[in-house]
């Protein structure tokens, strides 16, 4: 990416005046005009919205592979990252598959293959509901809570490798706020359309 690049994404459908832009630490923010179309050739194209989900999909498939790392690292070689990041979703809950597909947005298909990997590899306590014996609710077992503590211990040196600061500390959790609202736009304008 060329600098100088207009860094601002175009969304007809939302409205995003009061997000605030990620840079890294080298760069500087600049003002963004109040009509951004006037702007527009002069700082260059826009980044569309598949292009960064482009780059949402390398991210995640690099974590993986981190994910993937760390998991080797510590011994664990019955399940693999998605089945650790199932784990994490869980956390120190109680829940019902449905709750699950809720935490985690799993297919169903997967979400009950993970499941069963996790639970043969101990894992995971699945616990029948009193009211209804074909339902169950699920919840970290022993050995599932000691590895998702080992992942997070982990994680807390990536943390520290990535903020040196609080500007740092600051533009994570921007960055998680705009994927989360992303997340959000995306899913509505799936839903009911722009």
């Amino acid at each position: 990416m060329e600098r100088g690049m207009n860094h601002r994404i175009h969304y007809p459908f939302a409205n995003f005046a009061d997000t605030v832009a990620v840079l890294p630490a080298s760069d500087t923010m600049r003002k963004i005009p109040d009509n951004p179309e006037s702007d527009r050739d002069a700082d260059g194209p826009l980044i569309s919205y598949f292009e960064l989900a482009r780059v949402m999909e390398r991210a995640s498939r690099r974590f993986s592979g981190l994910l993937r790392t760390e998991l080797s690292k510590i011994g664990v070689d019955d399940i693999g990252p998605a089945q650790a990041m199932v784990l994490l979703a869980i956390g120190e809950a109680e829940l019902s598959v449905g709750e699950l597909l809720d935490r985690g947005y799993y297919m169903g298909s997967n979400i009950s293959y993970y499941l069963k990997q996790l639970g043969d590899g101990d894992y995971i306590d699945r616990i029948a509901s009193q009211r209804d014996k074909r339902s169950a609710r699920i919840r970290l077992s022993e050995k599932g809570r000691k590895l998702c503590a080992s992942l997070r211990e982990a994680a807390k040196s990536y943390e520290r490798a990535l903020t040196h600061g609080e500007q740092d500390r600051r533009n994570l959790e921007t960055a998680f706020q705009t994927l989360h609202r992303l997340e959000l736009v995306w899913g509505n304008a799936a839903r009911y359309g722009i």
